[in-house]
C-alpha cells in the first residue's frame, strides 16, 4: 500500500500499522527464552528451604516448650508469618521471590508476603481506606476459594461418612 500524504506533505501513520497477528509473530520472535528447568529447580529448593526453616522452628518449639507436633504447629505458623512480614518490610522477601519464583509463593509465607506488600503499598492512603481496603485485594481470592473448597470437602466427607459421625 503506498504511503498516504496529508496536506502538509508528511506521511500518515496508517501506513505503519500492522495486524495483531503480525505483531504477535514479531513479538514472539524477539521474546527471550525462559529457562524453565532452572526456574523449577530454584523454586523447588527455595520452597524446600522455607519448609526446612519451618520444620526447625517447630522442632525448637517441641524441644524448648515440651509441646507435641500438633501443639507446636500454630506457633510455628505464626513465627513463619512474622518472619515473612519482616523480610517483606525490609525488601528482602520480594528480591528472593523475584529470583526463586513460585518457590516463595507456595508456603504460608507467600500468603503473608502478598498481604503485607499490599498493605505497604497503600499505607499512604490511611489505615482504613488504604491498608484495610486494599490489603485483601490479592489475598482475598485465596481466602474465598479456600473457604469454598473447605465447605465442599466438608460436605463430601459428611455424606461419605468420614465426618466424625455428627450426621
Amino acid at each position: 500500500m503506498p504511503a498516504q500524504t496529508k496536506g502538509n506533505g508528511k506521511k500518515s501513520s496508517s501506513s505503519l500499522s500492522i495486524s495483531e497477528q503480525e505483531y504477535k509473530k514479531v513479538a514472539k520472535k524477539h521474546e527471550p527464552a525462559r529457562p524453565i528447568w532452572a526456574n523449577c529447580i530454584k523454586a523447588f529448593f527455595v520452597g524446600g528451604f522455607i519448609c526446612v526453616i519451618g520444620q526447625a522452628i517447630q522442632e525448637a518449639f517441641m524441644a524448648g516448650f515440651d509441646m507435641t507436633s500438633k501443639e507446636a504447629a500454630s506457633p510455628t505458623v505464626a513465627v513463619m508469618i512474622l518472619i515473612s512480614v519482616i523480610l517483606t518490610c525490609l525488601g528482602v522477601y520480594d528480591k528472593m521471590a523475584q529470583w526463586a519464583g513460585a518457590g516463595t509463593a507456595v508456603p504460608v509465607t507467600g500468603f503473608a508476603n502478598s498481604m503485607c506488600s499490599a498493605a505497604l503499598e497503600h499505607r499512604a492512603e490511611g489505615l482504613v481506606l488504604g491498608v484495610g481496603a486494599n490489603m485483601f485485594k490479592l489475598a482475598g481470592s485465596v481466602i474465598v476459594f479456600g473457604v469454598v473448597a473447605a465447605f465442599v470437602v466438608g460436605i463430601v466427607y459428611a455424606f461419605l461418612g468420614f465426618g466424625g459421625g455428627h450426621l
